[in-house]
């Protein structure tokens, strides 16, 4: 999908439809030029409606606000709709600005065309794309706030990048795990560095075994795919922050010895969704060419059964040194982080770490499908993140650590549980669990986001479409871009 930026009134600039959002109900605006089919339609503009009148070549769409979390649904819900129509190769639409100066809901929009455009076709026979390859944006404004065409350009490309990474770590996650298991993912890192200019440090069972990484081991040991740990760095000079991501890569989750029900494996390939963040997070930062140092980390393993698959009653030592005891061999993808956030400190000391991982059921029990669960030590961090979700269209919620669910992952014969010996507050307990392998000097550096219930979900939501969201993605790049401008203005 081509943008261009066009000072040309709307009226003038020649496209085969043109998508105009009803802001707030309000028919009576001077951009809405049908107001009598509209009304025989019983079109009322309300969030996300839309009326397609044919004949006149204009699509409308309602959003409830001028604000970005009003206009990216809402154009993700017109461009979705054209879905399969050929008809459509270029439209145009004007600009649609909440206050003087600002870009943000044009970022909004590019995001929500190129986000609601998305399609995963990989394994259709019929491949069915969205038509449209040009998009004519006029600067003719909604409201008569002026932009000038650099703001407008800043806007666009970043809101461009931010949507493609987001659909770049859809694609991954919905691939099913048969054709991506740790190898791929560590290959597509690899094609990721070369084409982004990052530095790429794959380490293979024999590096994982030196570095003492035994609790990731132990997890991947029954799968005839063998574990990676991928590191991608991306390294300005003079750099403003120094910012660790870590990504659980759980290619398939069959729960291992303690094997899920055949109804909750579907969909498991999504347990990888925390490091294909991590991989369209490194990829959107070195496109913007932030001035922050970010380091990537993910842990690629599958989790599956036979012969040789750790067990409930094993005890095992992780990187730091703690021993864990295992109850639950579904309870994987925190064994994983343990090491991969171990070895993440190890090699980098930074101002910040994050980590992304689709943890917990018990978090989208907590906070519903579409949230993510944020926990950490630090309130200010934790508040970072969900004021940047906000921003970005994404939505998160802090989530309280208390020292009486700490005590129910104590273990009577090591240093710590797997699990909880509670049923409640699962995802609490999980992140007191990652905080066990957090160093003294990142405590307070630290958040764990929990992206469980948000990054895959089987129907269409906002600007999301049936399956992968790349949930994580858009959030951490508004709060590292945030940190970029943050340290230029100091």
């Amino acid at each position: 999908m081509n943008f261009n930026i066009n000072n040309a009134n709307i009226k003038d600039i020649k496209a085969d439809l043109e998508i105009i959002i009803v802001i707030d109900k309000n028919l009576k605006h001077k951009s809405v030029k049908d107001k009598k089919l509209l009304k025989k339609a019983g079109f009322s503009g309300s969030q996300d409606e839309v009326c397609h009148l044919v004949e006149k070549k204009r699509l409308y769409v309602g959003a409830e606000t001028l604000k970005g979390r009003g206009i990216r649904p809402a154009v993700a819900t017109a461009i979705r709709s054209l879905i399969g129509k050929k008809t459509y190769k270029t439209i145009k639409i004007a600009t649609y600005v909440s206050h003087p100066r600002c870009s943000a809901s044009i970022r909004a929009m590019v995001e929500g065309l190129v986000l609601g455009s998305y399609t995963f076709n990989q394994y259709k026979s019929k491949k069915v794309k969205c038509p449209v390859k040009n998009v004519e944006i006029s600067l003719e404004g909604y409201e008569a706030h002026e932009i000038t065409m650099e703001v407008a350009a800043r806007a666009l490309n970043n809101g461009v990048i931010a949507a493609e990474a987001t659909n770049f770590t859809r694609d991954i996650v919905n691939t099913t795990p048969d054709d991506c298991y740790p190898e791929i993912m560590a290959n597509i890192a690899e094609e990721l560095a070369k084409e982004n200019k990052l530095k790429c440090k794959i380490l293979k069972p024999k590096e994982l075994k030196k570095e003492k990484m035994e609790t990731l081991l132990a997890v991947a040991r029954a799968s005839r795919h063998k574990p990676r740990v991928i590191h991608l760095s991306h390294k300005p000079k003079n750099p403003k922050a120094v910012i660790t991501l870590v990504g659980k890569g759980l290619t398939y989750d069959s729960g291992g010895l303690s094997l899920k029900p055949a109804d909750y494996m579907v969909t498991m390939k999504s347990d990888k969704s925390g490091g294909s963040a991590v991989l369209g997070l490194m990829k959107a930062i070195s496109e913007m060419n932030l001035p922050v140092e970010v380091h990537g980390f993910v842990g690629a393993v599958e989790n599956m059964i036979g012969g040789d698959a750790y067990k409930p009653d094993d005890v095992l030592v992780s990187k730091n040194g703690k021993t864990i005891e295992i109850r639950n061999t579904d309870a994987e993808g925190r064994l994983v982080l343990a090491d991969t956030l171990a070895y993440a400190q190890q090699e980098v000391k930074a101002d910040y770490l994050f980590d992304f991982a689709t943890l917990t059921g018990a978090c989208v029990v907590g906070v519903g499908h579409y949230t993510s669960g944020v926990l950490g030590f630090n309130e200010e961090v934790k508040t970072m993140v969900t004021k940047q979700a906000k921003i970005a269209g994404e939505l998160a919620t802090a989530l309280d650590f208390n020292p009486y669910l700490h005590k129910t992952i104590k273990s009577s014969i090591a240093d710590v549980c797997n699990i909880s010996n509670t049923r409640y507050g699962g995802a609490i307990t999980a992140g007191q669990f990652l905080s066990e392998f957090i160093d003294e000097e990142h405590k307070e550096k630290w958040a764990h986001i929990d992206i469980a219930g948000p990054a895959f979900v089987e129907h269409t939501w906002g600007e999301n479409p049936h399956g992968a969201s790349g949930a994580g993605v858009r959030m951490m790049l508004r709060l590292i871009e945030g940190l970029a401008r943050k340290k230029e203005a100091h």
